[in-house]
């Protein structure tokens, strides 16, 4: 099971095969500034500075070019790690902990 880190902060999880950063954060009890939740608008823009990512569901060129693609710029939503992966926020990416129970449990 892939673990992802949020760079400069205490929040670790341990991802199911399979399962987008996005859903791994909301199983953990965190919830993220999003969108459509379909790879569409671009809003859970993240950089993977760690790891690598596939997409099990198609993302619009248009929100996602193939330069950022390059350069480690992901959709939290889509994004399914293949390994542990380390993300970098952008500063106008808000994550907050919705259930401290959830977050305390995902961090055994």
């Amino acid at each position: 099971m892939p673990r992802l880190t949020v760079a400069d902060s205490d929040v670790e999880v341990l991802l199911k095969p399979g399962e987008t950063i996005l859903g791994g954060l909301h199983r953990a009890g965190y919830a993220a500034r999003t969108g459509c939740l379909r790879g569409g608008c671009g809003v859970c823009k993240v950089e993977v500075t760690q790891g690598s990512v596939t997409y099990a569901e198609t993302v619009a060129e248009t929100v996602l070019t193939p330069e950022e693609r390059t350069s480690g710029i992901c959709l939290i939503c889509r994004a399914v790690p293949q390994e542990d992966t380390v993300i970098a926020p952008r500063p106008e990416f808000k994550l907050r902990c919705v259930a401290p129970f959830l977050a305390a449990l995902a961090r055994k």
